[in-house]
């Protein structure tokens, strides 16, 4: 066993990222600023998203592109019962009703003829989650939203550097599309929190950008400047949602190492691939569709409780014994109490997402990993399997 614990997963940040930070608190200049606007072009470049927002996290940014889009009181959302809390809750919160469309239990995307299935009349928006950085199936997603007039928002907070064929995650779809990214701590790049918007829409992009700050006149951050001007307007009642310049400072670094990163998740989910193919009661996340690419945030794999005779619980719990980190992603969303007692739902009626819930753990991935933390995370799943 080791004699340290492996977490789930930790971010890396440079000695440049901590330069530029302490830059930052140097120059005074420490909120919303040059770093923030740099960050973000660096993004749309990356991307291929002719706008980049930046926000204070990727829940103010589904939070914003939904508002942005007009989507309010009245109006259905459909989304996946795999995803957080903040995908609903974001839906909730502008006043609409969120649908839930069940899942492929093999790829754990939300499946488009589902999706197909649940528009009505009152469907305005469509948000599919990338699920541990697989794409969904974007042109079958693509082709429903088109023909029933609905905007569609990508819940990519797990998919930075994925490619649906070729098509990097994040480049435009549309007039009526956005795809909102994460830099929580655990994710693929980080800026401790924060999170970006990208569009094509000018309209949508306007708006999230006067929203994201009060409501306040576009290029009123800059107010403080030698060349800014002290007068702004107030255009409609907005939030606090903008990201830091500190932030900014260590998401530019991060983002110049994203492909690195990435290519050490790749390598590390092929080690797992490779050494844990044979362990019986556990299956593992298949590989992505021929022209693909997946971004490998997290890697999930399934217990077979029947099979071993605990569960998924007591699998993270023996990981831990053996000072190895798990996670859980996700207890599917309709199980929960408050959309349970809100919108009626209930176990048995998303029978595949319920199947996987009671099943999925993430075991550790981060690009910091060492073939030692690899092993080690092995061995304890064989034992742990083997004892089963």
């Amino acid at each position: 066993m080791r004699s340290t614990f492996l977490p789930f997963a930790r971010p890396d940040i440079s000695e440049d990222a901590i330069a530029d930070v302490a830059d930052s608190l140097r120059s005074g200049w420490i909120t919303t600023g040059p770093k923030t606007v740099k960050f973000e072009k660096s993004f749309g470049e990356y991307t291929g998203s002719p706008y980049s927002l930046a926000v204070n996290s990727a829940t103010a940014g589904l939070h914003l592109a939904l508002m942005a889009f007009g989507i309010g009181p009245g109006d259905e959302v459909i989304t996946t019962p795999m995803t957080f809390a903040a995908t609903i809750n974001t839906i909730v919160l502008v006043g609409a009703r969120p649908v839930l469309a069940d899942i492929d239990p093999v790829t754990l995307n939300i499946v488009p003829g589902a999706i197909e299935r649940a528009v009505t009349p009152r469907t305005k928006a469509v948000i599919p989650v990338h699920f541990a950085g697989r794409p969904c199936e974007m042109e079958a997603i693509e082709e429903i939203a088109d023909r029933h007039g609905l905007v569609l928002i990508e819940d990519a907070a797990h998919a930075l550097g994925a490619e649906f064929r070729g098509r990097r995650i994040g480049a435009p779809l549309g007039e009526r599309h956005a795809a909102v990214f994460s830099f929580h701590p655990t994710k693929n790049i980080t800026c401790g929190e924060g999170g970006m918007v990208c569009t094509g829409c000018e309209d949508a992009a306007e708006k999230i950008s006067v929203l994201r700050q009060h409501g306040m006149s576009k290029g009123a951050w800059n107010r403080y400047a030698a060349t800014g001007t002290p007068h702004y307007d107030i255009l409609f009642p907005g939030f606090k949602y903008n990201m830091l310049d500190i932030q900014a400072a260590i998401g530019s670094d991060q983002l110049k190492r994203l492909d690195i990163f990435n290519a050490r998740r790749r390598e590390i989910v092929d080690t797992y691939r490779r050494e844990m193919g044979d362990i019986e009661g556990l299956r593992l996340p298949p590989s992505p569709e021929k022209g693909d690419l997946h971004s490998w945030h997290i890697f999930t794999p399934l217990i077979d409780t029947d099979l071993l005779g605990f569960s998924r619980d007591d699998f993270m719990a023996k990981m831990r014994a053996m000072n190895i980190g798990t996670a859980l992603h996700y207890q599917a969303i309709h199980l929960f109490s408050f959309f349970a007692d809100n919108y009626g739902w209930k176990r048995g009626d998303f029978p595949n997402a319920e199947y996987v819930s009671d099943r999925i753990v993430s075991l550790p991935l981060f690009p910091a990993m060492t073939d030692d933390d690899i092993a080690d995370a092995v061995e304890a799943v064989r034992r742990i399997c083997k004892k089963g």
